[in-house]
């Protein structure tokens, strides 16, 4: 390739990224306008999630954390950008090709958008404008990078071998060179031409972007969420014990806050639920279909308790688990009312983003207290934790119990219907497994010598908390002492006093819960069904 064609690659490349862009913004502006679920690359990352394997699923969670689904859309739009720059410069060649290529960016977008559970026709005018958008960017620009008017020819310039004359000018027609397609430059006007238009083009992006963001900000529910007054509960637990927590530093809280809660679902874009027009509708096989409105619910019997909610892709001695005090209204009453029919094994339970979720009907009808939540921690829910409304069922695993934003229970069965996460290959019923861990010491700090306090946390729901032991180095197991509950429902704080020794040494522990069942030492990998094994930490004792 000659410079001028590396040139006009180049600039090809930049009108590519100029049109995704403006496509980008675009399609924000219309999703902010119609009300669609979102733009073309959230369309395109959710049915990423959608197809992403169980192991590829716990590897991002594991390394990124809360920050998994901006790494997920920072990866789209880098491809993005890659494509969009290929689709620009192929454009300064031959314009076909740039339009092919857009049309394999609108082919993904609007497969994405469509197949989208929650899906209508406006689902996919975000991608429809996006796409007539970048293609106007692309005629507007690449004309500009290769303008009709270039450069005049050069002369040809020969020399007579048999004179040896001075080179002669080939001023008549026959002695001026062909023209060659990679000889041609665009003229100073054109290269000018191309700026101007390019930012332009910038401009009108980031209008389109902004706009369609505050369109999006627009529709946000946080003022209803803050300005939302929460009934007092009808049924209060006991206050909490003066020991149920043990003040060492380090240790987590009894009580998880809002903010340091974990957050795990499928949403890229958080769901704007207005409380006014809020509905839950359960059906299926029950002896007459309930329809709740917000307001319903509210003016239910609501009830206070404090059950921890566990990630199934939390691995031994993981951070996704938190304990929080919800306040809800009594799911199994409302179950009663529309009269399970027998033969149910099964609440399908779908959020209004389509996700859905597969909870067993025993274990909501045994008396624990399975909740549709409507505050957390004394306050309306996050918007993050689901408001308006949610699922919390002590005692199993969240993909199998804890909907946000649930809109629909359909009573069912297992075997006729699969939710999101056992359609992947995830198990239908998923029991959180009796597990503890290690908060203090985490490893990451020389210990000095002396008595140090090892404590964690420890979980059985349903079950409660019996013992936790500690060993050392694969020594004799060293009873904990435990800190006070108000329920067997919550996770419980555990202490051992150890007389560290200097050297490195490995610390373990393990939990045993009020049946008599003792924590596993077999190492399992979250999938399908939870992780299993004692947690440990590295110690190094000067």
């Amino acid at each position: 390739m000659s410079r001028r064609d590396g040139a006009r690659a180049g600039l090809g490349a930049i009108a590519g990224l100029l049109a995704a862009g403006t496509a980008l913004g675009v399609g924000q502006l219309v999703a902010g306008l119609t009300g669609a679920s979102g733009s073309p690359v959230v369309a395109v990352g959710e049915l990423q999630i959608d197809f992403t394997p169980p192991w590829l699923k716990n590897f991002a969670i594991r390394e990124f954390g809360p920050d998994d689904k901006l790494i997920l859309v920072s990866g789209i739009l880098v491809v993005l950008a890659i494509f969009a720059a290929v689709i620009g410069a192929a454009a300064t060649r031959r314009m076909a090709y740039g339009l092919a290529g857009l049309g394999v960016f609108a082919a993904v977008g609007l497969t994405a958008a469509a197949t989208r559970p929650t899906a209508t026709v406006t689902s996919l005018l975000p991608t429809l404008a996006a796409t007539a958008a970048a293609v106007a960017v692309l005629r507007l620009l690449i004309p500009r990078v290769s303008p009709p008017a270039l450069t005049a020819a050069r002369p040809a310039v020969s020399f007579d071998p048999v004179t040896a004359a001075d080179p002669v000018s080939a001023a008549d027609p026959a002695a001026v060179e062909p023209q060659q397609p990679g000889d041609l430059e665009p003229e100073g006007p054109g290269r000018r031409s191309f700026i101007a238009a390019g930012a332009v083009t910038a401009g009108v992006a980031a209008g389109a972007g902004l706009a369609g963001r505050l369109l999006a900000e627009r529709s946000s529910v946080a003022s209803a969420q803050r300005s939302l007054r929460i009934p007092k509960p009808a049924v209060t637990t006991e206050a909490l014990p003066p020991a149920v927590n043990l003040d060492i530093p380090g240790l987590s809280p009894f009580v998880t806050s809002n903010t340091s809660f974990y957050r795990v679902d499928t949403a890229l874009v958080l769901p704007q639920v207005d409380p006014s027009s809020w509905q839950l509708r359960i059906h299926g096989m029950v002896n007459r279909e309930i329809t709740l409105t917000f307001d319903e619910l509210l003016k239910r019997p609501l009830i206070e308790d404090y059950p921890a909610l566990c990630c199934v892709s939390d691995p031994v001695g993981g951070p996704y688990i938190g304990n929080a005090k919800w306040l809800g209204a009594s799911l199994a009453a409302v179950l009663r009312e529309a009269g399970i029919k027998a033969g149910a094994d099964q609440l399908l339970c779908t959020s209004v983003d389509g996700f859905t979720s597969g909870t067993p009907v025993q274990t909501v009808m045994d008396g624990r207290d399975a909740l549709l939540a409507v505050a957390m921690n004394g306050q309306a829910l996050p918007i993050a934790h689901g408001f308006p409304a949610r699922m919390v069922v002590p005692g199993l695993y969240g993909y199998v119990s804890a909907t946000k934003w649930v809109t629909d229970i359909n009573v069912t069965t297992f075997a006729g219907n699969y939710a999101f996460w056992a359609q992947r290959g995830w198990s239908q019923q998923a029991p959180i497994k009796t597990e503890c861990r290690i908060d203090v010491p985490n490893g990451t700090n020389n210990l000095r010598g002396g008595i140090t306090a090892v404590a964690g946390v420890a979980w059985a729901q349903h079950k409660g908390i019996e013992a936790v032991q500690v060993r050392v180095d694969a020594g004799p197991w060293n009873e904990a002492r435990l800190a006070a509950v108000p329920g067997i429902d919550c996770w419980r704080q555990w202490v051992w006093e150890w007389d560290a020794a200097p050297g490195q040494h490995m610390l373990e522990a393990r939990a045993t819960d009020k049946t008599g069942y003792t924590q596993t030492s077999l190492q399992a990998q979250p999938e399908p069904n939870g992780a299993s094994g004692y947690p440990s930490v590295s110690v190094t004792v000067s």
